[in-house]
C-alpha cells in the first residue's frame, strides 16, 4: 500500500543515523522500513484514538527491539543518539497523522533499547 500522507512522503526518516558513520546504512535501512510500514499500518487501520495508535507504535517498537541484534552484529548499537532519533521519528509519525497529543515516551514504551 503506497503512503498517501504528503508529510511522510517528504520526510527523511532516521536521517541523523545515516549521517553518522557509527550506524551501518544497511541496518538503518531496516529501521527506516519499520517506520514506513508503521505509516502504512496507520493509513490502513486509521486508528480512532491514542490507544489504537499506541498498539501500532508498540508493534513497530518491538521490530526495533529485534533490530538491536543486527546493529550489534554490525559493530553498532541503539544507544542515546539512535534512541533519540528513532523516538523523534515515532513522534513525527504520530503528529503527521494528527495525533499531536500523543505521549512521545508511550509511543515507544515497549522498547528494550
Amino acid at each position: 500500500m503506497p503512503i498517501t500522507n504528503r508529510k511522510v512522503e517528504e520526510h527523511a526518516f532516521l536521517q541523523g543515523l545515516y549521517e553518522d558513520g557509527h550506524f551501518p546504512d544497511h541496518v538503518v535501512d531496516k529501521g527506516r522500513e519499520i517506520l514506513l510500514r508503521l505509516c502504512e499500518r496507520v493509513e490502513a487501520v486509521r486508528p480512532a484514538d491514542l490507544t489504537a495508535l499506541y498498539a501500532l507504535t508498540h508493534a513497530a517498537t518491538e521490530e526495533f527491539n529485534l533490530l538491536e541484534a543486527e546493529f550489534e552484529a554490525a559493530g553498532s548499537e541503539i544507544e542515546t543518539v539512535a534512541r533519540e532519533e528513532i523516538g523523534e521519528d515515532f513522534w513525527f509519525v504520530a503528529t503527521a497523522y494528527g495525533f499531536t497529543d500523543a505521549d512521545p515516551e508511550e509511543l515507544i514504551a515497549t522498547r528494550a533499547w
